[in-house]
């Protein structure tokens, strides 16, 4: 096992020491709350001293469901203050997932919000509720010393697993404490840099979003959630707000990329990552794009790079170089080095490398592998690789069918387990189809002898156990999986989805404006139909449709429907019912035939633009 060097200082130690060197500084902002160094080193000593009080110490994981705010960053120091390590859970994840994951990781507190209490108290778990804001309430006891040491956890942070069980990574403080110190010294961050925190809680990037900047003095902004995922949004709220470096995840970034920047931009540095990067920035842009892969087991980074400006150039971006005390090696099925310009799986060692999985310790054997080339372990990535001329790597896919969507690390395997626990499946299988503009999950399933097949009953029973991003867009009915001589199954010989194989529900549209928004989600997706209750984003659909969702229903419709609201009834019901309550409010300014025109107007052409 690499041996943590004991002399680094865990970034609980180094928050602190910025604390009490700068507390009037600006540690954490919001849009309802700011905290200073002082503020947030209070609040988070407060919380050290209530998980003192119910015996969590060195070695304990708790469980914090709370959403993305202020109030995460000090539910997570206030654990650090503790001495132990916090396991972040994303509130939108299933009842079921989140139990599983609290038995797996022997966690008796857990911290929550107050928007998140209520869900979080039916988990048997003593629940204790944080808020960023100023309290009166005391904290009785001594906050605990720092005692965490390099090789102690920090974090565990559930991934999805090939055989249908998450996995916990478990992250020292010595491996986060390399990341946080590689980050600092590579991007030059001082304490006027402003940074922000965008990701979801769940994600193991919004650890990193938060960490090197608290250290090292700097301020970390958080925007609404409507604007994180709207790139003409957050580009206008970057602006405005100074921010110096931000974090973006590849799907937003590359939309950022192509968007108009106004002179006098603070943004110097825009990181990327999380999913395989497709173009280059263009010249003049007033910031550099850095690209950084990285699995959770290798500590959110393992190799990063500056992207060059686009200058003919036909290839995707490179994944870059291995950043600082990280190893990698490229080798083939035997572990051998493969010769540069050759394709091989990827393999990570150094400081980075998890300690292994929660309770699994098979599967950290099979993951985790003795160096044969120096100290310590090398994490087996699955990813296939190939050595550039100039020694950076080229991310080429895949070695085995493990899927990345948006961000999301996603095993097949977990998502066909969940399918196949429907009464009325027989078999499945999940695939990422690339047909159209994005690459969407398709399941196939053939049905036990004599029942039926819903979309609703698939989403319904999958939506209780899977996050939304392991939802597939699109179920196909097949009588019976294709094999192939091996008798496995054979993916490429599995058909395209279709209106005549995608598993469809009886219920029909109702109204000429449930035609028309059909009509626009449909051409939007690239599908052939979409129903009326079906979810805009379990289709496929995200943040860089929707912006195109609300200039379309304003073109057809002469509205304009909120972001918000697309978020929150993503439906054709939804929109259609909102479409119709704007025209409503706005039919005093419009004359009858405008009114009867706007209510009757049937379903747009498909082969026109809409």
């Amino acid at each position: 096992m690499h041996r943590p060097d004991e002399t680094v200082r865990p970034v609980v130690q180094l928050v602190a020491a910025r604390a009490a060197s700068a507390p009037a500084s600006l540690a954490l902002a919001s849009r309802d709350l700011t905290l200073t160094y002082a503020e947030l080193d209070a609040r988070a000593a407060r919380v050290a001293r209530q998980l003192d009080a119910l015996g969590v110490g060195r070695g304990a994981v708790v469980g914090m469901c709370v959403e993305r705010s202020v109030a995460w960053a000090v539910g997570a120091l206030g654990i650090l203050r503790a001495n132990a390590a916090y396991l972040p859970i994303d509130p939108a994840q299933p009842p079921s997932r989140v139990a599983m994951m609290l038995r797996d990781a022997a966690v008796t507190v857990l911290l929550a919000s107050p928007g998140t209490a209520d869900g979080c108290a039916q988990h048997g778990c003593t629940v204790l509720v944080i808020d960023a804001q100023p309290s009166h309430a005391a904290a009785t006891g001594a906050t605990p010393a720092i005692t965490a040491t390099a090789g102690d956890l920090a974090y565990v942070i559930y991934t999805s697993g090939s055989t249908g069980r998450p996995k916990g990574v478990e992250i020292t403080h010595g491996a986060l404490a390399n990341l946080v110190t590689w980050h600092q010294r590579v991007f030059g961050i001082t304490p006027d840099d402003r940074s922000t925190q965008l990701s979801s809680p769940g994600f193991d990037a919004a650890g990193w979003e938060i960490w090197p900047y608290l250290a090292a003095g700097a301020s970390v902004h958080l925007p609404d959630e409507a604007t994180r995922v709207a790139p003409e949004l957050l580009r206008d709220w970057l602006v405005t707000e100074r921010i110096s470096v931000s974090f973006a995840v590849t799907p937003i970034a590359e939309r950022l990329l192509e968007l108009p920047w106004p002179p006098g931009t603070a943004l110097r540095l825009l990181l990327t990552g999380g999913d395989q990067l497709t173009r280059r920035p263009r010249a003049g842009l007033p910031f550099l794009l850095v690209n950084n892969y990285g699995p959770t087991e290798t500590t959110v980074v393992a190799t990063s790079g500056l992207v060059p400006p686009e200058s003919g150039q036909t290839s995707p971006p490179t994944i870059g170089r291995p950043i600082a005390n990280v190893e990698v090696h490229v080798l083939d099925d035997r572990l051998r080095p493969v010769p540069a310009g050759i394709p091989g799986e990827l393999y990570v060692g150094g400081a980075g490398v998890a300690r292994g999985y929660v309770n699994d310790v098979n599967a950290t054997a099979r993951s985790f592998i003795p160096n044969p080339f120096g100290r310590g372990r090398l994490y087996r990535t699955g990813d296939l690789v190939r050595v550039e001329p100039d020694g950076q790597l080229a991310f080429l896919g895949r070695v085995d069918d493990q899927i990345k969507i948006r961000g999301h690390r996603i095993e097949p395997g977990e998502i066909c387990r969940a399918i196949n626990t429907e009464p009325t499946v027989q078999e499945s299988v999940v695939v990422a189809r690339a047909d159209g503009a994005a690459k969407t999950l398709v399941a196939y399933v053939v049905p036990r002898p004599g029942k039926t097949l819903t979309s609703s009953a698939l989403v319904g029973h999958l939506r209780s156990r899977l996050p939304d991003s392991m939802i597939p867009s699109a179920f196909v009915q097949l009588d019976r999986l294709p094999l192939n001589a091996s008798g496995k199954i054979d993916r490429a010989a599995l058909p395209a989805p279709t209106d005549r194989n995608t598993i469809h529900d009886a219920g029909g549209l109702r109204s000429p404006v449930e035609a028309r928004v059909a009509c626009i989600l449909a051409a939007l997706l690239g599908l052939p139909d979409v129903a009326l209750d079906e979810n805009f984003f379990l289709l496929g659909g995200h943040s860089l449709l929707g912006a195109q969702v609300i200039a379309r229903l304003r073109d057809a419709f002469g509205v304009d429907v909120s972001l918000r609201r697309l978020f929150d009834a993503p439906t054709v019901a939804g929109l259609a019912a909102e479409v119709e309550r704007l025209i409503e409010a706005e039919v005093s300014a419009l004359s009858d035939a405008d009114v009867r025109r706007l209510l009757e107007e049937g379903p747009a052409d498909r082969t026109q633009p809409q």
